[in-house]
């Protein structure tokens, strides 16, 4: 399994074009780490998903029955705008324009880990949303609900 830690602030050029961090670039797999498929996050952010973190995905989503409104609902958000990228000779990922549009990037982002995929912030809203809209107990009232969730999650083991 793929695992990501780290963040890290990066700028786009004026092609819509950004230098994957060395510190991700060493934590991907060697023998898929210049494939990826971005698409959007939850959030106004977007989400890069190294393709062996993207591959179980799609099979899952393509096995939901077609004939289920909701099931049809979700994939057209959520699988129209992916887009499959690799990396350029420089190292760098172009960001399709309609996705760079709906996450608000502008020229300073962040990437950040988030488990096995990476998400993409525009610099301003990710810290306007880490560090002004969320406080420390906020976080920890969150923190104890997941991880209560887990603990008590039979299928986990704990």
């Amino acid at each position: 399994m793929i695992g990501f830690l780290g963040e890290y602030e990066v700028t786009l050029d004026p092609k819509g074009r950004f230098l994957l961090p060395v510190g991700f670039k060493k934590q991907l797999p060697e023998d898929s780490a210049s494939q990826f498929v971005i698409n959007r996050g939850f959030e106004r952010c977007l989400t890069l998903y190294p393709i062996k973190s993207w591959e179980p995905i799609f099979k899952e989503i393509s096995k939901l029955n077609d004939f289920d409104p909701k099931v049809r609902e979700f994939r057209r958000y959520f699988l129209n705008g992916a887009t499959s990228l690799e990396l350029d000779s420089a190292g760098r990922l172009l960001v399709p324009p309609n996705l760079k549009e709906y996450a608000g990037l502008q020229k300073d982002i962040v990437l950040v880990s988030a488990v096995d995929k990476i998400e993409i912030w525009d610099h301003s809203k990710y810290h306007k949303e880490l560090f002004e809209s969320f406080s420390p107990e906020a976080f920890s009232s969150i923190a104890s609900e997941v991880m209560n969730k887990v603990k008590n999650n039979p299928e986990t083991g704990n």
